[in-house]
């Protein structure tokens, strides 16, 4: 289990990270979400032990991070960190080498995904010259060739097509079912509700959200009414509760502001012909990330 307790980060007057707390047990993935500078990558870099708190601590499996913990982490920035000029074998023989990994036990999980990611053909092609998602996956491969216990992904979709996005997926819940501790960050709110279990949102280096997804779902009030038939969105605007009506190709999608309010948009849908579809549901969390985020920048 990762456990980060009150850490704070300051670089001469300006903190960075105030006071964060959060733990990530085995076999589950954890959402670190924020804008820009919100602070994720100060703080992944104190949970990897290159940079030191100002204050607080983080341990993997009741242990600070040293230089022994590193070998079971794994990291993929959001950067490319790829050394452009080696080949695919020679990149990732430098990094399980620097994870204390044995050469031949490097190549042979070397072919596993060279295989899984079907890039079996560039093993001795230099990474300059792949195409962008293909250095991609050799970077994924570059994080996960020492089987890390504790595996950060820093945008980890970046480049990547829908067919290699799944690929991707299949990997990251391989490594939750074999009990490794996932950190996953993204500016994709639909990819991190499809992994998370529980998130924490930062704005400026202080959570300002936290918990377990379905908790912070069930919390967060407003629902959103699929209504598709011969509707006009006037009619549900002037309702009492109802936060905004958007309007899409087939359908209209009434925003509201607690559950009271769906007997009132039902009674108008009533009134209404031909009416194929009429559904509640839970917020997205892309609507529940900027609402909070912009909450706190407009204070």
């Amino acid at each position: 289990m990762l456990k980060v307790e009150h850490i704070t980060k300051y670089y001469d007057q300006n903190k960075a990270v105030d006071d964060l707390s959060f733990e990530v047990p085995d076999g589950k993935i954890f959402g670190l979400l924020g804008v820009n500078g919100a602070g994720k990558t100060t703080t992944f870099r104190m949970i990897i032990g290159l940079l030191e708190p100002t204050s607080g601590k983080v341990t993997l499996n009741g242990r600070p991070i040293d230089y022994d913990v590193t070998d079971t982490i794994g990291f993929l920035t959001e950067e490319r960190s790829l050394l452009t000029k080696l080949t695919v074998k020679e990149q990732i023989v430098f990094y399980g080498t620097l994870k204390g990994m044995k050469e031949k036990d490097i190549l042979k999980k070397l072919d596993y995904w060279l295989e899984r990611f079907k890039i079996t053909e560039y093993k001795e092609r230099k990474i300059k010259e792949l195409s962008k998602g293909n250095q991609q996956k050799v970077q994924f491969i570059s994080a996960v060739i020492n089987d890390p216990k504790l595996l950060i992904l820093d945008e980890p979709f970046s480049g990547l097509d829908p067919i290699n996005v799944e690929m991707f997926m299949e990997a990251i819940r391989d490594f939750k079912k074999k009990g490794s501790s996932i950190i996953f960050s993204s500016h994709r709110m639909e990819h991190v509700e499809m992994f998370c279990e529980s998130l924490v949102i930062l704005v400026k280096g202080k959570s300002v959200l936290e918990g377990e997804l379905k908790q912070i779902k069930k919390d967060y009030r407003k629902k959103n009414i699929h209504i598709k038939g011969d509707v006009i969105a006037k009619d549900f605007e002037k309702i009492a509760g109802v936060v905004k009506v958007v309007s899409n190709a087939d359908e209209i999608i009434v925003k509201i502001e607690s559950d009271e309010i769906i007997s009132r948009v039902f009674e108008v849908v009533k009134k209404c012909k031909d009416i194929t579809e009429f559904s509640v549901e839970d917020p997205t969390l892309n609507e529940i990330f900027l609402s909070k985020v912009g909450e706190t920048y407009e204070k």
